[in-house]
């Protein structure tokens, strides 16, 4: 079994006392362009070897991450949302912080239903992508990689802050005014060199934080099924994430849509986001 940070961690750091939960989904089965997200947690966890402890001037890992075996994505997809769901309820009843790692967008929807059951509070979405996920049943598939933001606002009234959108169709614009999306979309951020937007005071206090690797600009993040010009910055994406995330909690993470190409460098940049995005939690 892979384990994120396994060469850096101690005994200790590994068990299910672990604040972190590590879960990965190698979920592939609404892609729409480029293919592999399948891949996508094994190299994940397999960079992780290589990242160091520190991160943010501190060692988020000193609060423990456990590593769940990887979760069976075979199937009816609603049956898949359903075990990803009582997976995140069990780890936030639990008082821990699941750590989604796929795999395809889609199983946002899983994690967050799973995580605001436990919690029966409102909670708020922050994304990175470079795409709406807006959709509506896209190709006839209500649980598309497409539509899961739809899905989650439609269905749970989810509060969507969604960052580096540049590619959006008429329907999700539309979705967007109906459900009351804080968006700033990737022209104004990059071409302004925006790296902090406040989030709108009614915004929820308990934050789950989907990160999709595509909003990274293709010459930072290429290893994707649907990349798109003109998008952030590493470390602009992370800023936007850590300031967002200022006075509130963090509930829950996802780091999505890494399609491995053959070039560790990509591998290691999503394990890096999902290590830093573990201590912004935490900050």
């Amino acid at each position: 079994m892979s384990i994120f940070l396994n060469s850096e961690l101690a005994p200790s750091e590994r068990t299910e006392d672990a604040l972190f939960h590590v879960l990965p989904l190698p979920l592939e089965r609404t892609v729409s362009y480029g293919a592999g997200t399948g891949a996508g947690p094994a190299a994940i966890l397999e960079a992780s070897n290589e990242l160091e402890r520190l991160c943010l001037g501190f060692e988020p890992c000193e609060h423990g991450i456990f590593t769940h075996e990887a979760m069976a994505c075979d199937g009816p997809l609603s049956a898949v949302m359903s075990r990803i769901s009582n997976h995140t309820e069990a780890i936030v009843k639990a008082g821990k912080i699941p750590v989604t790692i796929g795999g395809e967008h889609s199983l946002t929807y899983g994690a967050v239903s799973g995580v605001m059951r436990a919690l029966n509070q409102p909670v708020g979405i922050i994304q990175i992508d470079a795409h709406a996920d807006l959709r509506i049943a896209y190709q006839g598939e209500k649980h598309s990689h497409a539509s899961v933001m739809h899905l989650l606002s439609e269905e749970h009234d989810i509060r969507l802050a969604q960052f580096g959108v540049r590619a959006l169709c008429a329907q999700e614009a539309e979705s967007r005014a109906t459900n009351n999306v804080f968006f700033v979309d990737a022209e104004d951020l990059v071409t302004k060199g925006l790296h902090a937007i406040d989030l709108p005071k009614d915004f929820p206090d308990l934050v789950y934080v989907s990160y999709d690797v595509d909003g990274l600009d293709p010459s930072q993040m290429p290893a994707t099924g649907t990349p798109v010009p003109g998008g952030l910055s590493y470390y602009q994406s992370l800023h936007l994430v850590e300031n967002a995330l200022k006075g509130r909690k963090c509930v829950g993470i996802d780091v999505v849509e890494l399609a491995p190409n053959g070039d560790e460098t990509w591998d290691f940049t999503a394990a890096q986001i999902v290590y830093r995005l573990m201590a912004a939690a935490i900050s």
